[in-house]
C-alpha cells in the first residue's frame, strides 16, 4: 500500500485483519511507523517496498487524484517488472487511467483501476469497489478485493425489509472476456456507462462493482454495450 492517509491506512488494517501480509510506504515516516507497529512491514522508499514483495508484485496506490497520482504511478512502475500490477484506488479521471495503463503496459505491468469509497468507516464496514483491469490481474487480486469489500452483514437491513431478501454477495468468478458484477441496484454499472470507460483501460477487462446495498449480480455484459 502506497499512501497511508485515512483511507489507505485503514485499508491496510482491514487487509491485515483478514490475514494478508502488507508492505506499506508513505512520504510521512510517522504514518509508516504507525502501521508497522500494528503488524505491517514498513518501507522507507519505493525501492525498499518493491524488494520486500514477492513476484508477481501488486502495489495499491491510494493518493489523491492529480499530479501526485501521476508521479506516484510513474515512480512505482520504475521499481516493478513485467507481470507485476499497479492498482489505482483513488478518484482519478478515467481517461488518465486509460493513458497510464497504456504507458505501464509497455513494461508488461498490469494496471487496475479500482474506484474505492468508504471513508473512515470502511475499516469496519468495508469499501465499495469498482474494479476494471486485465482479467488475469483482477482474478489474481480477487482475495484482496474480497477482503476489502463489505458483505451483507456490514450494515443493518432497512427497517421493514426481511433479511431473507438479502442475497449473499456474488463470489468472484473468472471471466473469459468481460463481466459486470454489480451489487447495488442504483449503481450506474448496471447501465454500463461507468463500467465501459474503466474497461477500456485494458481492452478486454473484468469489471466488478461491490457495495453495501442489497447485493445481487448483474448479467455479464460487454464494455461496448450501448
Amino acid at each position: 500500500m502506497v499512501g497511508l492517509g485515512r483511507m489507505g491506512a485503514n485499508m491496510a488494517r482491514r487487509l491485515m485483519r483478514d490475514g494478508h501480509r502488507c508492505v506499506v510506504y508513505d512520504v510521512n515516516a510517522n504514518a509508516v511507523s504507525a502501521l508497522a507497529a500494528e503488524g505491517a512491514e514498513g518501507a522507507s522508499s519505493l525501492e525498499g517496498l518493491a524488494s520486500k514483495l514477492s513476484a508477481p508484485r501488486s502495489v495499491w496506490v491510494m493518493v489523491p487524484a492529480g499530479e501526485i497520482t501521476e508521479k506516484t504511478v510513474e515512480d512505482v512502475a520504475a521499481v516493478l517488472d513485467s507481470g507485476d500490477a499497479i492498482i489505482d484506488g483513488g478518484n482519478s479521471y478515467y481517461r488518465d487511467d486509460i493513458r497510464r495503463a497504456a504507458k505501464v503496459g509497455e513494461q508488461g505491468i498490469d494496471y487496475v483501476d479500482c474506484g474505492t469509497s468508504g471513508g473512515v468507516f470502511g475499516l469496519d464496514r468495508g469499501y465499495c469497489l469498482m474494479i476494471g483491469g486485465p482479467d488475469g490481474a483482477v482474478q489474481r487480486l480477487d482475495s484482496v478485493f474480497a477482503s476489502l469489500a463489505p458483505g451483507v452483514e456490514a450494515a443493518e437491513r432497512t427497517p421493514g425489509r426481511s433479511t431473507s431478501r438479502a442475497l449473499p454477495r456474488p463470489a468472484p468468478t473468472p471471466s473469459p472476456s468481460s463481466a459486470c458484477r454489480c451489487s447495488s441496484s442504483s449503481c450506474r454499472a448496471r447501465a454500463p456507462g461507468c463500467c465501459s470507460c474503466r474497461a477500456t483501460a485494458a481492452g478486454r477487462s473484468s469489471i466488478r462493482c461491490w457495495s453495501t446495498a442489497s447485493p445481487r449480480a448483474a448479467s455479464p455484459r460487454s464494455p461496448s454495450t450501448p
